[in-house]
C-alpha cells in the first residue's frame, strides 16, 4: 500500500460569468442514444436495439419509472441516424420514416407526457457524421421546424463543415432557434473541430452563444478513454474553468457507465470526476439491462449535488504526482469567507495495490477556523469534523476514487451538532 503526504498545495476556483438565456442554470443531465446505439438501424434483425422511435419511447418509460427523472435525469435526446436520406418535398428535415412511423413531433409528445424533455441531433455541415442531411443552408426552416416539433434541447455536430466559418454559423443558428421563442438548450461542438484543424477558440464568445461544447475526442466505451478525457481537463483547466459556469458548460461527453468498458471503481471514477468537472451529466447505457450497481452509480444523489451545486464552478486538479492526484470544487453551503469544497482522489495507478492519501485541510485552501464536516460521498460515510491543520487519509483503489464533501462549520451548526450529539447519546 503507498503512502503520499501532500503539503503546500494552494486551492484556485474560479468561477465564469453566467450566460444570461436563463437556460441551463446547472449542467443539463440526460441520456443520449449514441455511445450506446450509435448508428444501428437495421430494424429487421435488431429491432430492439436500432435506432426507432421504439428505442427512444422504452428509455423514456424507464427513466420515470426507474428513478432517473427524479434523480435530475431530465432530457432525453436524439444523436445521429434519425434521419431519412431526403428532406421533404417542402424542404424540411424528415425521420426515416420506417423507423419514426408517427414522426418527431409524436415522439416529442410522447417524451414530454412523461415530463421528460426531448433532445434533437443534428449538423451545422452539409451532412451529418452519419452521412444523412445536415443544417447548412436550411437554417431558418430547420430552426423553425424544430421548434414546431417540440424540441427543448439541439445538439449540432460539426461534420462536412469548415471549422474557419463556425465562428460565424453558430451563433447565426443560435440566433434563429432564440427567434422562435421556444427556450431551446443548444449544445455546440464548434470548439472540437476548431482545435482538431489548429485554430484556438474563443471560449469567451463562445460562452455567449451556447450553453455547452464538446473540447475533445469522442469518448469511448474503455477506461483509456475516459483517463485521456480527465487528462485534457486537467492540462488546459486555466483556459477552460474561467469560461465555465451557470448556463454555460464545457462538455467532455457522455456517462458510459454500465456498459463494457469500465470495471466498478473505474465507473464510480467517471461519475465523481464529471461532477467534480460541473459537467452535463448524459448517460448513454442500455437502460433496460443496467446492473443494479452501475445504477445506483448514476443515482447516488450525494454526488449529483456536487455536479448540479448552484456556483457552478468547473472544479481544479490541484495535484498530480505518482499516479495520484486531487481535484477541488468550491461548494455550497458558505460562511463568508469560507466555502464548503468537493474533493476527488483520484488514483490513476494499476499496480493492483491501494494507494494511503494523506492531506492537510489547510494546504488545500480549508482555512476555517471552525473546521468542515467531511463526508465520503458513494457511500454517505461521517467522517467527523477536521480543523484546518488535521490530516485527511483516505485509501483509494486503482483508477478509483475517494469523493468527499468538506462542509464548512459554523458556530451555531457545532453548537446544534453537539446538542444532538447529547440528546441522542446512549447511556
Amino acid at each position: 500500500m503507498k503512502f503520499v503526504i501532500l503539503t503546500g498545495i494552494i486551492c484556485l476556483l474560479v468561477c465564469g460569468d453566467a450566460l444570461e438565456n436563463g437556460l441551463a442554470r446547472t449542467p443539463p443531465m440526460g441520456w443520449l442514444a449514441w455511445e450506446r446505439f450509435r448508428c444501428n438501424i437495421d430494424c429487421k434483425h435488431d429491432p430492439e436495439n436500432c435506432i426507432s422511435e421504439r428505442l427512444f419511447m422504452k428509455m423514456a418509460d424507464i427513466m420515470v419509472s426507474e428513478g432517473y427523472l427524479s434523480a435530475g435525469y431530465n432530457i432525453i435526446s436524439l444523436d445521429d441516424c434519425w434521419l431519412d436520406h431526403n428532406r421533404s418535398e417542402s424542404g424540411q428535415l424528415q425521420a426515416d420514416a420506417s423507423r419514426f412511423p408517427n414522426g418527431i413531433k409524436a415522439l416529442a409528445d410522447y417524451v414530454h407526457s412523461k415530463g421528460l424533455q426531448f433532445g434533437m441531433y443534428e449538423d451545422y455541415g452539409t451532412l451529418t457524421c452519419g452521412g444523412y442531411p445536415g443544417i447548412l443552408n436550411h437554417l431558418e426552416t430547420d430552426a423553425k421546424t424544430f421548434a414546431d416539433w417540440g424540441v427543448d434541447y439541439v445538439k449540432l455536430d460539426g461534420c462536412y463543415a469548415d471549422p474557419s466559418e463556425m465562428d460565424k454559423g453558430y451563433p447565426e443558428f443560435g440566433t434563429l432557434l432564440n427567434l422562435t421563442g421556444r427556450p431551446m438548450v443548444y449544445s455546440c461542438s464548434w470548439p472540437d473541430y476548431q482545435i482538431d484543424k489548429g485554430i484556438k477558440p474563443n471560449y469567451t464568445f463562445i460562452g455567449t452563444v451556447c450553453n455547452l461544447w464538446r473540447n475533445f475526442d469522442d469518448i469511448d466505451d474503455s477506461w483509456v478513454s475516459v483517463s485521456s478525457i480527465i487528462d485534457y481537463y486537467g492540462d488546459n483547466q486555466d483556459t477552460l474553468i474561467p469560461v465555465a459556469g451557470p448556463g454555460h458548460w464545457n462538455d467532455p461527453d457522455m456517462l458510459i457507465i454500465g456498459n463494457f468498458g469500465l470495471s466498478y471503481d473505474q465507473s464510480r471514477a467517471q461519475m465523481a470526476m464529471w461532477a467534480i468537472l460541473a459537467s452535463p451529466l448524459f448517460m448513454s447505457v442500455d437502460l433496460r439491462t443496467i446492473r443494479p450497481e452501475m445504477k445506483a452509480i448514476l443515482l447516488n444523489k450525494n454526488v449529483i449535488a456536487i455536479n448540479q451545486d448552484p456556483l457552478g464552478v468547473q472544479g481544479r486538479r490541484i495535484y498530480k504526482k505518482s499516479g495520484v492526484e486531487i481535484w477541488i470544487k468550491s461548494v455550497e453551503p458558505s460562511s463568508a469567507p469560507d466555502r464548503s469544497a468537493a474533493i476527488v482522489f483520484l488514483n490513476r495507478r494499476t499496480d493492483g495495490t491501494p494507494t494511503r492519501v494523506s492531506v492537510i485541510l489547510r494546504d488545500i485552501g480549508l482555512t476555517s477556523l471552525f473546521g468542515y464536516k467531511v463526508e465520503e460521498l458513494f457511500d454517505g460515510l461521517n467522517l467527523g469534523v477536521y480543523r484546518p491543520d488535521d490530516s485527511l487519509t483516505v485509501i483509494v483503489n486503482p483508477s478509483g476514487v475517494v469523493m468527499v464533501k468538506c462542509t464548512v462549520q459554523t458556530k451555531d451548526s457545532i453548537i446544534s451538532e453537539k446538542n444532538w450529539n447529547e440528546d441522542n447519546a446512549l447511556f
